[in-house]
């Protein structure tokens, strides 16, 4: 289970908020990768989730990654609790 801290304004980063101009938050690239990569080695899905955490500016750490990667990989449910900070 990973944990991340982000700003109130930059939720539209990780969520979908269909007031946000943002464009593609870390959740859709993420349910994505958890449709067509399962069963792909982490090795293979962990880079595509360090494009996406940069392109989303997301403090996730390389075994936040990790985990994820696995979970894809598996088919397992990966829980992220989200502390949202001030504006």
């Amino acid at each position: 289970m990973g944990e991340i801290s982000l700003s109130a304004r930059h939720i539209d980063h990780l969520l979908p908020d269909p007031s946000s101009s943002y464009g593609v938050p870390f959740q859709r690239v993420y349910s994505a990768l958890a449709l067509s990569h399962r069963g792909r080695p982490v090795a293979e899905i962990v880079p595509l989730l360090r494009a996406a955490t940069a392109a989303t500016r997301l403090g996730f750490t390389d075994a936040d990654l990790a985990e994820q990667a696995q979970a894809i990989s598996s088919g397992a449910p990966y829980e992220l609790r989200v502390r949202v900070t001030g504006p």
